[in-house]
This record gives C-alpha cells, structure tokens and sequence, in this order.
C-alpha cells in the first residue's frame, strides 16, 4: 500500500501576486542608511571584520539547519567569534569527527567567498553556476541517503554537481510524503526558473530571494543539499543588492519559522517566506550599523582614522537634524504602545476582576529624558544579548510596561532606545516579559526574563511616520499576544 501525499508537485509557475505586495519598504530605508555609513569604516578593517564574522556564521549555520553536523550554541558562537577550528568542536558535533566537519564548513566558507566573487565579476546565473555551488558545498561529502526499488533508505554515493538520478520525496512523520520534481524533469525545470528568474525586473530583493529559493527548493535537483544550494541563491540576491548573506539560525523558533514559511508558500503564499528573510536582513542591519561606530573608537588612536573620524563627526553634525525624525517617530510610538497597553489592562480588569478580586493591571510609561529612565537596564540588556544586538540606554531612552498582578506579579515591557553603539539614526524597540518572585526575605527578585519578538521593531529616520506607525502596530500585537499567552499559562 502507498503512503498517502502531503503534497504533490507542480511545474514551476512565477510570482502568483505582485511583487511589489510582497515587499518589506523599511528594508530600502535601512540599506540606504547603512550605505551612508559604511564609509566610516572604510579606512579600518572594521567592515572586513565585521564580514569575516557573518560570513563564517552563515558557513556553520547554513549546514546545522540540514543536520550535517551538529553541536550547541555555545560552540556555534565560539566558532563564529573566534574562527573555525577542531579544538572549538572537540567531541560535541554528534558523532562525527571534528577535523571532517571543518572540512565541510570550511567548503561553506568557500562557496559564500565564490559567490561574492561571482556578483563582483557581475556573471549571470545558470544552470552550470548551480551545478559548481552545489559541488563545492558537499564536496566533502561522500554519501546520503535513498530509497530504494523496496522502499528502505539506504546509503549511496552523493553525485556532486550533478543532477539526481533517484526520486528525493521524504518521508513525513505521519506517514505522508512530500513530493518534489522527478529526475526525468529537473533539467527542463531548472531552465524554466533560471529562464523566469531573468525576466524579473525591478523586483525588491527580499522578493526575489524568496521566490527564487522557494522555486529551487520545490524542484530539489541534488539528491542532496538543496536547502544549502537554496540559501546560497537568496544570499546571491542579497548581496547583489547590497545587503548581507542570509543567516537563518538553528534556533528552535527560526528554524520553524523558516520550515513553516516554505510549506506555505508550497500552497501559493510567499508572504511569510519573504518576511522570514526581511527579518534576517533586518538583523544583519542593525548589526552592522551597531558595530560601525565602536570600531571607530576601538581604532581612534591610528592617526589615519583619527583624521577620518573627524570629517565623520562633521558630516554627523549636518545629519543630525535629520537623525531627530527618529526620535519623533519614537514618541508617536510610545503613545501608541500606552493606549495599547491601556487598553489591555481595562480589559484584564473587566473580565478577571470578579474571579480575582485581589487582581490589579495598570500601565506606567517613562517618557524620553524621565528620570526613571534607568529602570529596567538589566532587563533590556539581557534581551538585547538574546537577539544579538548593542542595546544603548545613553543617547535615548524610554519605557512602556503592563503590570499584571495576581497571586505573583508578571509584567510586559517595551523599551524604546538606540540601537547601537552611538546615535545614528536608528531607535529600536524590544519587548519583554518578566516576573518578580518573592523571596523568603519579602523582596521581589526579577526571574525569566523572555523577549516577545524575535526581532527588535527599529524606526529609522528616512521612514514616514504612517508607514512606521503601521508596522508598529502589527509587532505590537504579536508581542503582546505572545505575552499574554506566557502569562496565561502561568496562572
């Protein structure tokens, strides 16, 4: 008897809505900003460093997501940080041997070099262009897995560069199977895409990058490492773009939110696939503009940046009444986030009273330059280590929070500050959540404190405000809706 199919093939189709609609506009306002002021790194070796460092987490992560290897977080980061090497990994990558899984990253590294060569030397893409990537990338790789005339999975040689022989559907949990193009067809499919890919004009990049790895991902041409070759395609987007590779962590949420995004768009919806890698963009951004300045002040001494800094400083100065649109937004916003929250705690009041009568929910709000502005600092620096970014309390600062207290008090907090390591333009907004347990001694003590986004809302001056307001809005939903839900399983 057959297993029953989740899902079935089709031939590939181009966009099934306007590209446009799809876009992510805040996305064109962060890369002008950051092609303001990458020159303020030009003279260090800030920006190569700062490459160097995406470019290895893009290498490690690109193979942890598919299980070519594995080892946890803190490995991870030390291999992004410190650069790849066996010692880092040791025992902790499964079962394999240290010294073969630098191999295989160390093939990754190349492959994301090669495509920065390829968008410098302005190559189109084909075909051929695929076959080489994917040959570079599993070049260490020997084997994979098949299925047989019988059905069982067994281990055959991996066909680097060339395209399977073999059906790759996989097998679901629940039995079903999924399938993707037939060899006999993958040739004439991988033409029809690169064919349509080159007709797209105009077409932003998070958009592209999407649909070109989504079409890619459908056909699966290798019998092996297609997400690999398909992350390596919307870096090439990317970066032809301007922006950065796209870095999707093997994390538990990122990794459903990217793996959830593709089975959507399997049904016709690219939208959740393009924000996924907005987000990732997003990041890579305020990363990048967070690190800009403090390497500029870690190098001040070297009399070449010193002169170079000081035309920076003047540039800044004629910036900075435009950087103040930023801050206005962020105003807008904070009054947004109170009426929001108010909201909320009238509503918490109404329905939880009568079955609490000891309950009470009320929204406390410190306005930029308040004096309770310190508040809060461990909470938001904590949250801003999770999701990777400077958090600067010094250039603006303010704060928005929900208390909720029944038999142990849970509040929601929003922050609203600079998002690297000087003003530059850019504010970010974090949410999240905390308790304050008592102790045996009568004292609050902050526990679990959990972001409520994955990513940090950010305003930027070249925003329009409506636009920025409408964003806002939407994230704020979602965190609180996440808040909510964390502080309703708690009851």
């Amino acid at each position: 008897m057959s297993s029953p199919v989740s899902y079935r093939w089709q031939p590939t189709e181009d966009f099934e809505v306007s590209p446009a609609s799809l876009a992510k506009p805040e996305l064109r306002t962060l890369a002008q900003i950051w092609d303001e002021q990458r020159d303020a790194l030009a003279v260090t070796e800030g920006l190569k460093l700062f490459n160097e460092r995406l470019r290895r987490e893009w290498s490690i992560e690109t193979g942890l997501i598919e299980r070519v290897y594995t080892f946890d977080r803190g490995v991870t980061q030390m291999l992004i940080e410190r650069g790849i090497d066996a010692s880092y990994i040791g025992q902790r990558a499964g079962t394999q041997d240290p010294d073969r899984v630098v191999a295989i990253l160390r093939d990754h590294e190349e492959a994301i070099e090669g495509l920065f060569s390829f968008v410098k030397g302005q190559r189109r893409l084909t075909t051929s262009y695929i076959k080489e990537l994917h040959a570079q990338l599993t070049r260490h790789q020997e084997t994979t897995l098949a299925v047989d005339a019988t059905g069982r999975l067994v281990e055959v040689p991996l066909l680097r560069g060339d395209y399977k022989r073999h059906p790759n559907n996989p097998q679901r949990p629940n039995g079903s199977i999924h399938q993707y193009c037939p060899p006999e067809q993958v040739a004439s499919e991988m033409d029809r895409v690169i064919a349509l890919h080159s007709e797209h004009s105009n077409v932003p990049p998070e958009v592209e990058a999407a649909w070109l790895h989504h079409r890619f991902t459908q056909i699966h041409p290798f019998q092996d490492g297609n997400g690999r070759v398909a992350r390596c395609l919307a870096t090439l987007i990317f970066i032809r773009a301007g922006y950065f590779p796209l870095v999707i962590r093997d994390t538990l949420e990122e990794r459903t939110r990217y793996l959830d995004a593709l089975e959507t768009a399997d049904r016709g919806d690219l939208e959740p696939l393009v924000a996924a890698f907005a987000a990732s963009q997003r990041r890579a951004f305020v990363q990048a503009l967070g690190v800009s300045a403090h390497v500029l002040h870690a190098t001040r001494a070297e009399q070449e940046v010193s002169a170079a800094r000081e035309r920076l400083v003047q540039r800044e100065k004629a910036k900075r009444g435009e950087w103040e649109r930023a801050k206005k937004s962020a105003r807008r916003l904070e009054e947004i986030a109170v009426e929001r929250l108010q909201t909320i705690a009238d509503k918490l009041l109404e329905e939880t009273k009568p079955l609490v009568p000891a309950a009470h929910y009320f929204v406390d709000h410190e306005p930029a330059e308040g004096p309770r502005g310190h508040y809060f600092r461990w909470q938001i620096i904590q949250t801003a280590k999770q999701l990777g970014y400077y958090a600067n309390l010094t250039e603006y600062r303010a704060w928005t929070r929900l208390v909720m207290r029944t038999d142990s008090q849970v509040e929601i907090l929003l922050s609203f500050h600079v998002a690297s390591h000087d003003f530059r333009g850019l504010i970010a907004v974090s949410a999240l959540l905390f308790r304050r347990d008592e102790t045996e001694e009568g004292e609050r003590q902050i526990a679990d404190v959990t972001p409520l986004s994955s990513d940090i809302f950010q305003v930027n001056y070249l925003e329009a405000e409506p636009t920025v307001e409408a964003r806002f809005r939407g994230w704020l939903e979602d965190a609180l809706v996440r808040g909510l839900k964390i502080w309703r399983a708690s009851l």
